[in-house]
């Protein structure tokens, strides 16, 4: 059998639910914490495990082109080069040369770009993206799309979206099954209602595991991100699950629950770890702040990591003020635990019947009085 998600209770339009995969079950809604290149940024395999985190993203470009996919399966695949013996999903790529505007060269095939490294020239289709995935030994393959730029016209958008659904049935053909492993298509379409049901209808012609919802995150605001959502989401398969990509803050995490998202991914807790911001139950603090030099109070009450259980936030702040390394270290640990603490709280307000009141609350708690933003 291939990957596949069951519901377990719904609350509104939220869903609570488990993906089954080869390696292991994931309960949903959840947050992917980002392993770009092999690895969490600051953080062991322990470490991640440590906060609850159950599913995690690799990334297609950056592994491609460093150590290379080849080397990767001649080493065991990234679950063993990581030791990460838990499901991956790995992006396809797409959004990686989407930025590279002006290293890349588009067809109708696939995209040719240099690398940001070195210069090199390579060669990316969705035949290839799948193929790098597959020696990854991804969990969760991605289809290969064009995320679209923002903004764009609706001309330029509808375009765009019929190249990523040809690439999405391409992609479909080269992926191999096996037990326990799925490809997601993609949902593209940018901020025109009637471009996204075109693509959601393609993709759920074509047949896919899950499906994502991509081209949001990239600059058109929260609020249109929360109105493209609310038309896009009914649109998806009940029966799968639904990937909003790229996102984000923990107010767009509980706003995509609210709207019926069962997954998310986004560097946000983890680069906010390595630039002294700090995500806690009430509110976000910049620790390099002077304010928090005498303060011997732990950072989060509540949370029981490393850093909160242990240090103060003077010390935090003094290891960012010393440009200590073990200051990002634990600081990214606990983004990380906040990140799924939040998705956990989220689990259990779904499965009581009180999602509203618990989004409400939690959304209250970060205006407490003395957060910084």
């Amino acid at each position: 059998m291939s990957l596949s998600w069951t519901c377990e209770a719904t609350d509104g339009r939220a869903r609570l639910g488990t993906l089954h995969t080869a390696h292991g079950d994931v309960p949903t809604p959840v947050f992917m914490p980002v392993g770009t290149a092999g690895t969490v940024k600051a953080m062991t395999a322990d470490s991640v495990r440590s906060t609850g985190a159950k599913l995690i993203l690799g990334n297609t470009y950056h592994l491609m082109l460093r150590p290379g996919a080849e080397r990767v399966a001649a080493l065991g695949g990234l679950h063993r080069m990581m030791d990460w013996s838990g499901p991956i999903l790995t992006d396809s790529g797409g959004f990686q040369v989407m930025s590279l505007s002006g290293l890349r060269k588009l067809d109708s095939e696939g995209v040719t770009f240099r690398s940001h490294i070195d210069g090199s020239e390579h060669r990316l289709t969705p035949q290839r993206s799948i193929e790098i995935q597959h020696l990854l030994d991804a969990t969760i393959t991605m289809a290969f799309d064009e995320c679209t730029k923002f903004p764009a016209t609706e001309e330029e958008t509808r375009l765009s979206m019929e190249l990523s659904m040809r690439w999405a049935a391409r992609s479909r053909d080269a992926f191999v099954a096996r037990d326990g492993y799925g490809l997601f298509g993609i949902v593209q379409g940018g901020v025109f209602p009637t471009d996204r049901e075109v693509s959601a209808r393609a993709l759920t012609d074509i047949g896919f595991e899950g499906y994502a919802i991509g081209g949001l995150a990239v600059g058109e605001g929260q609020e249109m991100m929360f109105e493209t959502l609310d038309y896009t989401v009914p649109m998806l398969p009940p029966d799968r699950p639904r990937y909003l990509m790229g996102v984000g803050t923990p107010d767009d995490l509980i706003g995509g629950v609210l709207r019926g998202v069962d997954m998310f991914d986004c560097v946000m807790p983890t680069r906010a770890g390595r630039t002294a911001r700090a995500y806690t139950s009430h509110g976000v603090h910049n620790m390099r702040n002077a304010r928090f030099a005498d303060d011997g109070g732990p950072l989060d009450p509540g949370c029981m990591c490393p850093l909160c259980t242990r240090h103060s936030r003077a010390y935090l702040h003094h290891l960012f003020r010393c440009e200590e390394m073990l200051g990002p270290m634990l600081l990214t640990w606990h983004n990380i635990q906040y990140y799924q603490d939040l998705m956990a709280g989220l689990r259990e307000a779904i499965g009581q019947g009180r999602l509203a009141e618990h989004a409400a609350a939690t959304r209250a708690g970060w205006t407490t009085a003395g957060a910084a933003t």
